[in-house]
């Protein structure tokens, strides 16, 4: 069931998509060469505790996965796509992290991700990167009170493809309200005119991802959530919590 959002509702998921922004700028700041993946993930514990916000990832069980999620971000390391849960794993210069986080404040999320290089990447690394941003802002500007959510779906499917770089399958964006993920799925392709129209007061996490070799096949690994590549290509993912309002796309989690 799709559930719209009141103006009081959507300014509290504004309060929780602030602790979003405010944890995933200090969490890329301090993923250096040399950090370990354990060390960010304590640095977001620290911060939801200092903001009086809960982890919307913490303890998380969909049906798919084999235990709760472990961790309060997901970090995804080159050839990991989404879901990877923080280990000791040490950040090597010119790797590609994908920092994805999720918070609530009484009871309403937030959730965004980013992609960064570690130290200098390659022209390759930031090409992916910056394509994936462009597809989750080309979905953004899609949102728009009238429209539909293949409006959406199209805008990021067109900037991706038109880069070359596959879109893993059955993975995309959802409602956020609530609960971390509410209805609607909000598939990564689609066509214009088609699907749930736009409405103001609907929240939704738009959330692209690409992969570099252009596969859209991927493979979980055998923690039962790391999604990776098939290929050992590298993935990147950029995530941001909207509103539709009569205004236009209002990003939540934005700084």
């Amino acid at each position: 069931m799709v559930v719209l959002k009141s103006a009081s509702e959507l300014a509290t998921m504004r309060e929780a998509g602030r602790v979003v922004a405010q944890t995933l700028q200090a969490v890329s700041e301090a993923a250096r060469p040399g950090a370990t993946l354990l060390e960010l993930d304590d640095l977001a514990r620290e911060m939801l505790a200092e903001k009086g916000a809960k982890s919307s990832f913490l303890h998380y069980h969909p049906s798919f996965a084999p235990m709760p999620y472990p961790a309060v971000l997901c970090l995804s390391v080159n050839d990991a796509i989404v879901h990877g849960i923080p280990d000791k794993r040490r950040l090597e210069p010119g790797d590609l992290l994908s920092i994805d986080f999720g918070a609530h404040i009484d009871g309403y999320h937030g959730d965004s991700a980013v992609t960064i290089g570690i130290g200098e990447i390659d022209e390759a690394a930031q090409r992916l990167s910056d394509a994936c941003r462009q597809a989750l802002d080309a979905g953004i500007a899609a949102a728009v009170a009238g429209n539909h959510l293949g409006d959406i779906s199209h805008a990021v499917q067109t900037v991706c493809r038109a880069a070359r770089y596959g879109i893993p399958t059955g993975y995309g964006g959802h409602g956020v309200g609530t609960a971390m993920h509410e209805d609607p799925h909000l598939p990564n392709e689609g066509r214009p005119g088609r699907g749930l129209p736009l409405r103001p007061g609907l929240v939704l996490a738009i959330e692209p991802m690409v992969v570099e070799s252009g596969s859209d096949r991927h493979r979980l690994q055998r923690d039962g959530w790391t999604v990776s590549t098939v290929d050992g290509s590298r993935a990147a993912h950029w995530e941001h919590t909207i509103a539709v309002t009569d205004d236009g796309p209002v990003i939540l989690t934005a700084l």
